[in-house]
């Protein structure tokens, strides 16, 4: 008797603990909010009290974007041994995604914004930021990820309050048109990769076009002139988070590049073009209703999630690539 009420008992705690587990990593698969830039640049400035300088609203959503990778609820969960993050994947992915693009940006900061020409002496700390990220973003201990990144945060508040310092020289942000151009070229190669990744979610024969365009191109081996592509069944909701997160993280640091950019997208009355980029990862954020991420075909019965992600990553790098030609004429 005492034997079948231990055995109840324990079975009703099991399943106890394994519908908390599932109710927890849903709650932890929530997608995090848009930040509104504007109104974090405001706040900060004003407790700080400091001028917003140029550079200063680029810093501060580099912060606020990685800031969010590891408060976000649940933390950071790509790196978590333990259940029921262990069991997660579309989080993580979308972890990822953001942060490749806190990685390009923080590269160009580093090499670019922060410098006045090729031969000028790098930023101290973001010297120190811009590797930080670079690790790997599963590693949990010794050390891990996590620490990594708070180290790379703190060295952009020291570059930050360095910028808004009038009475010192030793940081500097330039908003040039050419600065622009070298982030936004990272950035369309970045979204051309998405666009591709997510497009082959139905499977495609493509030709091979490596070498179009130049009769003279060689490589290193030789390939078919047909590419059968397609995204595995078991990796197709990773590669759609992933370029989710991606976007989510490029939208902020868009509109922090309209603020401090303003003077040269004006001069090149290139405004309206950040704006419709904007918009078109905007949409790319709107709710997913459907429980999975559905793989149907193009013109099938079912939806097809990542074609629909596709489409405005596309149109997105499009205007990219006339934004940067329009930065380049005189």
């Amino acid at each position: 008797m005492n034997t079948n009420i231990s055995m109840k008992l324990l079975s009703s705690i099991f399943i106890a603990l394994i519908l908390a587990l599932y109710f927890l990593g849903v709650y932890w698969s929530f997608e995090p909010d848009e930040i509104n830039i504007r109104q974090e640049v405001t706040q900060d400035a004003s407790a700080e009290n400091v001028a917003p300088v140029v550079g200063y609203t680029t810093t501060t959503a580099l912060i606020r974007v990685t800031e969010t990778l590891l408060n976000k609820s649940g933390g950071y969960l790509a790196n978590d041994a333990l259940p029921p993050s262990v069991f997660l994947d579309n989080i993580p992915s979308w972890e990822f995604g953001a942060l490749e693009m806190v990685r390009d940006m923080a590269l160009v900061m580093r090499q670019e914004f922060s410098r006045s020409q090729s031969q000028s002496v790098e930023n101290k700390h973001l010297k120190v930021a811009q590797p930080q990220f670079n690790i790997d973003h599963r590693s949990w201990a010794m050390p891990s990820a996590e620490t990594e990144y708070q180290q790379a945060i703190d060295a952009l508040y020291a570059y930050r309050k360095s910028l808004a310092d009038v009475n010192s020289q030793s940081a500097q942000f330039y908003a040039r048109a050419d600065n622009l151009r070298d982030w936004l070229q990272e950035v369309s190669k970045r979204l051309g990769s998405y666009s591709q990744r997510l497009s082959v979610s139905v499977g495609r024969e493509q030709l091979n076009i490596d070498l179009a365009g130049d009769e003279a191109a060689q490589q290193s081996t030789q390939a078919s002139s047909n590419i059968q592509l397609k995204t595995s069944w078991w990796k197709i909701d990773n590669e759609f988070y992933e370029a989710r997160g991606a976007c989510w993280a490029l939208l902020h640091f868009l509109k922090a590049i309209e603020i401090d950019f303003n003077d040269v997208l004006e001069k090149k009355n290139a405004k309206v073009s950040v704006q419709q980029i904007i918009r078109e990862l905007e949409a790319s954020q709107e709710a997913i209703w459907s429980p999975m991420i559905l793989n149907g075909d193009g013109f099938g019965l079912l939806a097809n999630h990542s074609l629909v992600m596709a489409n405005y990553i596309s149109r997105a790098n499009a205007a990219l690539i006339d934004l940067n030609d329009l930065l380049s004429q005189g």
